[in-house]
């Protein structure tokens, strides 16, 4: 069982001991140092709420809800909701910020209260660090009765969501409903089985299959949306009667599709795709994190933009994005930013843009797959001992390679001339992460093991 504070939130495993678990006093502390810091910020008292629908939302939203108004702050709550949702409703409120109650790909077992600014994007590392701060000292007060916050509940944000999603002008809503498409969607039985069928109907597809698509938080395998978790979906789609599958984790910021044959259209392949007709139609830049696939750089610059990457995490990838002026961005795991919106990851405006994408393009999803590079990403790692000193071993590789092109922003990257090794370490445990990419599986995998032979290689060596 596990408690883990960081500058994003705040997550862990339901019961146990304080301190240890996400227990209703962890949740307590940490919304009240959350809630005091944000009307700080900003001066508004109100908080905008929402969770995903795992079985103990309900409960942690009760907690979260009541200590925010005995701090004096009215909360809107959305109930049943998805991460990009709430991140709309933010500045749509005027609200000092938000909390998203979920664990997104995480099992039943774990939540989480992941916090945004006034933006309604994530908190930075600066500002998590001040909320971290406020909850070790326990730097709140709470209000006289007299001065107690309201509960609102407004459950309109989902359609809200899918309006502003309908009226992007690179939406095309007509070219989606001329090509009849039909559609299976698993939502791993959470609130994407609210929002992603509202959706589809909203865009003009003719017929969508519901696969788990009961917000019950019963989820019926591995949330996270990878080929070996949704293989239900891939078996539905091989009989031939769908144009496209989609699937979504249970807070709906992370978007996986399938092609019409039942093959997996690749999660890295997910913003490939959608960065490829938004380039094709608005001049700029993309950015993605420094572990996603390299197939959005050579789509960037076919369409004449350039590409940039940042350290891995959405908050991340969101200041390269508005630094470099980016007009589309995101992360390899399905995750697409789109700022024409918000600058959040966001699976409806992703599944919009891809169906326009894809109608438009007047071929199959095998085929529009097949126009992309094929690359091929190896994950691994290596679980060192305790003691370990891995800034050591990392500044080893780092020399080790040192005629290579390297960026030291996240971890170590080395950049050879068609492929790629990406080392990270882990905050919470003595691992190493090693993410290597080529154009061949072989080669790919051939890659991560000699990084993780040269390690084992230093680590023999220390005196």
């Amino acid at each position: 069982m596990t408690l883990i504070k960081s500058i994003s939130g705040i997550r862990g495993t339901i019961g146990g001991e304080v301190g240890k678990n996400l227990t209703p006093i962890d949740v307590v502390k940490f919304t009240a140092a959350f809630g005091s810091w944000a009307v700080g910020k900003t001066g508004a008292k109100k908080i905008v709420l929402g969770r995903d629908a795992r079985i103990s939302g309900e409960m942690i939203s009760d907690l979260v809800s009541n200590t925010l108004v005995a701090l004096g702050i009215d909360v809107v709550d959305l109930g049943l909701s998805t991460t990009p949702t709430v991140e709309i409703a933010v500045p749509i409120e005027e609200a000092a910020g938000g909390i998203i109650l979920t664990a997104s790909h995480n099992p039943i077992q774990w939540n989480a209260l992941k916090l945004l600014n006034a933006k309604g994007e994530f908190i930075s590392a600066e500002d998590g660090a001040e909320v971290l701060d406020i909850a070790e000292k326990n730097d709140y007060t709470f209000s006289e009765v007299l001065h107690l916050g309201k509960l609102i509940k407004n459950d309109s944000y989902i359609d809200k969501h899918i309006a502003l999603v309908k009226e992007l002008p690179l939406v095309d809503v007509e070219a989606i409903r001329q090509q009849d498409f039909r559609v299976v969607v698993d939502a791993v039985n959470s609130t994407g089985g609210i929002a992603i069928p509202r959706l589809l109907e909203e865009l003009g597809v003719k017929e969508v299959k519901k696969l788990y698509c009961e917000p019950d938080g019963h989820f019926p395998h591995n949330p996270e949306p990878l080929p070996e978790n949704i293989t239900h979906i891939c078996t539905e789609m091989e009989n031939g009667q769908y144009d496209l599958g989609i699937v979504v984790d249970p807070d709906v910021d992370r978007l996986a599709l399938v092609q019409e044959n039942g093959e997996p259209f690749g999660e890295e392949y997910t913003l490939v795709a959608v960065a490829d007709y938004i380039l094709s139609h608005e001049k700029g830049n993309a950015v993605s994190n420094l572990s996603s696939s390299m197939a959005l750089k050579i789509v960037a610059e076919k369409n004449g933009g350039s590409y940039s990457s940042s350290a891995v995490g959405e908050v991340n990838v969101v200041n390269e994005m508005k630094a470099s002026n980016a007009v589309i961005g995101g992360e390899g795991n399905g995750g697409i930013i789109y700022p024409g919106l918000h600058y959040g990851r966001d699976a409806l405006v992703g599944i919009a843009l891809f169906l326009t994408h894809l109608a438009k393009s007047g071929v199959s999803a095998s085929k529009l797959r097949a126009r992309y590079p094929n690359l091929y990403i190896s994950k691994n790692k290596i679980e060192l001992t305790q003691g370990i000193d891995v800034d050591r071993i990392l500044a080893e590789i780092q020399r080790k390679y040192s005629k290579e092109k390297i960026n030291t922003i996240d971890g170590v990257k080395i950049e050879f001339e068609n492929e790629w090794v990406h080392l990270r370490k882990s905050n919470t445990e003595p691992i190493i992460r090693i993410y290597s990419e080529s154009d061949s599986e072989a080669t790919s995998e051939h890659l991560a093991k000699k990084i993780i032979s040269d390690i084992k290689e230093i680590i023999s060596e220390k005196v």
